[in-house]
């Protein structure tokens, strides 16, 4: 399993000289699993930069999981050039409730007032499929699901082929009951023991009071987490807007000055790549 990140951003995208080390894009991750086949993880702006890739190999098919509807992570499929292609074909999954608006959710941002180009124009074809809680196979791999702790209804998805396991987990309030859907104990299974762990981190532990019920972590429960879960490798992503490199630069070392011996701590990086 081949995995590049192509946004780590959250609630909007942030260009600028204070961005560039970490990136601008919101969520989208790229899995290439080892038939070839390939897996993308949310549509945030991040997504644009799939489509270079996409025409230059000559693909002609992906797979789109969506973890919810927040527009950081489905503004950039307007932007998708491959959408526009007839030969292409994109399978798009989610769980319920999202799975039954997401062609309502698709169209809906592509309506005239938002977008010059309107969903009827999209010349790939598109299929939808639900994920059930017995999860689903592609080529191998099974991906199940598990609803965070958000506001609106949200889903982490886990990975796992030949052994390992990639556990993404985005938008997910870890310790707040007032939006807790799903007990704590339950993440931790559904992470446990995970080689990659990719999980919200929009906050500090002493902005939190300001932030409750938004549906977001700090590093500091973050870390705290996979070291339970007895994960190997964490990347925090899903950084604040307003959160600078240099800022993420120094949240990533006390990350793992907290995490200690047996947890690898790491700030998602637009563009970085890596194998599991």
């Amino acid at each position: 399993m081949k995995i590049k990140l192509l946004g780590t951003r959250g609630s909007i995208p942030t260009p600028g000289k204070d961005t560039v080390k970490y990136g601008g894009n919101t969520t989208c991750i790229d899995i290439t699993i080892n038939s070839g086949e390939k897996i993308i993880i949310d549509a945030g702006s991040g997504m644009r930069l799939l489509s270079k890739e996409i025409l230059s190999e000559k693909i002609n098919h992906i797979n789109l999981f969506l973890t919810h509807s927040h527009w950081d992570h489905i503004q950039g499929f307007p932007f998708f050039i491959p959408i526009y292609i007839p030969n292409f074909s994109i399978k798009i999954f989610a769980a319920s409730p999202t799975y039954e608006r997401l062609l309502d959710i698709l169209k809906g941002q592509m309506k005239s007032i938002y977008y010059p180009v309107p969903f009827k124009k999209i010349g790939a074809n598109i299929e939808f499929e639900k994920i059930r809680k017995s999860g689903i196979l592609i080529d191998g791999v099974k991906i199940s699901s598990i609803l965070t702790n958000h506001p609106l209804e949200t889903h982490a998805f886990k990975f796992e082929e030949n052994g390992k396991t990639l556990a993404f987990m985005s938008d997910n309030e870890l310790d707040h009951q007032d939006i807790a859907t799903v007990p704590y104990e339950e993440h931790l299974n559904f992470i446990k023991d995970s080689d990659i762990l990719i999980h919200d981190a929009q906050y500090e532990k002493r902005e939190m009071n300001k932030h409750k019920s938004w549906g977001h972590s700090s590093w500091e429960q973050t870390v705290a987490f996979a070291k339970e879960g007895k994960v190997k490798t964490l990347y925090l992503t899903h950084y604040d807007p307003t959160r600078s490199d240099k800022q993420v630069d120094r949240i990533v070392k006390k990350s793992n000055k907290l995490a200690g011996r047996g947890l690898k701590v790491k700030g998602a990086r637009e563009g970085k790549e890596f194998d599991l």
